[in-house]
């Protein structure tokens, strides 16, 4: 039996298009303007079509200025973070591995508390925390390569480092911060949330996300590699390190372009490669599509609650924290012994 169809489960994925449909529809319903289907679909295919108008231009300006917007990023936001989860679980054979752990997230944090501070615009935060992500995971992995031992634990011990720096100066900054003012939006900001975002947001970060989904979707047979060992990948004749290499900036580009009109979410990079694993096992022929489609339904339905729990929207960090907390501890002692 070929190693890479080992422990595959050949489930479809189609059941994972139908739930995200499904979400993606019952999203636009949800608020304090509530917009049955049968009105949703007049409003989308006017846009092609001579359909006469029976609806209020408040309905209008709602579904494709306010909620469009939103669903798309919630959809774009929760597959990248899922897709760097889970190949990077897989690079670094480590089930506990999440996005951030070569310091993308930290630095990100710096650029935009950096920029808050400042007092500049979205768009300049939301620029500064895309470079400052890259430039961490930049720093780390030029300074992993001088280290000429086991690169794996090379990449792990300077992220760890270089997280942390990038923590401190944010913590350096909240500390010098107007706590009037800047202090509020910085630690909203840490907690994220994606009510600010607009149509020009979602075309600013579409193209890196774009960028580094791609490569991972189309080598998703060659990551299977990347849980084998160095001598065990030249015996198929495919160089590790290359792959490596795309799955670091594939990822990096991903939640770098994320994180920038998120904010931080924890937990999603973390648990729903889990839960893909779990329903499709762990051939990243099928698990890269089924993270991507878990992905975008799990925080659109978490950007659901938080927009409509309370008439105060919930930071999406605390909730993706108190549902993922509770459901890995659930998984660790279902199957800590295995």
């Amino acid at each position: 039996m070929n190693i890479l169809d080992k422990d595959n489960k050949k489930t479809s994925i189609y059941p994972f298009v139908i739930l995200l449909i499904i979400i993606f529809v019952l999203s636009f319903s949800l608020g304090r303007y509530p917009i049955d289907a049968k009105t949703l679909l007049k409003v989308f295919l006017s846009k092609i079509l001579p359909i006469e108008k029976s609806w209020e231009d408040t309905i209008e300006i709602v579904v494709f200025q306010v909620r469009l917007p939103r669903i798309i990023a919630a959809l774009l936001v929760g597959l990248s973070l899922s897709l760097s989860g889970a190949v990077y679980q897989g690079m670094f054979k480590n089930p506990l591995v999440s996005p951030d752990i070569l310091a993308v997230s930290a630095g990100s944090a710096f650029g935009a508390a950096l920029a808050i501070y400042f007092s500049l615009t979205t768009t300049g935060i939301q620029a500064f925390a895309f470079l400052f992500g890259i430039v961490a995971v930049a720093l780390v992995y030029f300074i992993s390569q001088k280290i000429k031992a086991d690169p794996i634990m090379a990449l792990v011990i300077i992220g760890i480092l270089i997280g942390s720096l990038f923590n401190s100066f944010v913590s350096l900054i909240k500390y010098l911060a107007d706590t009037e003012d800047k202090l509020p939006a910085i630690s909203f900001w840490l907690m994220g949330s994606l009510s600010g975002v607009m149509a020009r947001d979602i075309k600013a970060v579409s193209i890196p996300i774009f960028l580094g989904l791609v490569p991972l979707y189309i080598l998703r047979w060659r990551l299977n590699v990347l849980t084998l060992s160095e001598e065990e990948a030249k015996c198929l004749g495919l160089d590790a390190g290359k792959i490596r290499l795309v799955v670091i900036i594939s990822s990096t580009l991903m939640t770098a372009a994320a994180v920038s009109i998120s904010g931080i979410i924890g937990w999603i990079g973390l648990v729903i490669p889990h839960l893909g694993r779990i329903l499709v096992g762990p051939d990243y022929r099928v698990l890269i599509p089924t993270t991507i489609l878990l992905g975008g339904s799990y925080l659109l339905l978490i950007d659901n609650i938080a927009r409509t729990l309370t008439t105060v929207e919930v930071p999406l960090g605390i909730l993706t924290s108190l549902i993922g907390a509770p459901f890995f501890i659930f998984l660790l002692l279902k199957r800590g012994r295995s």
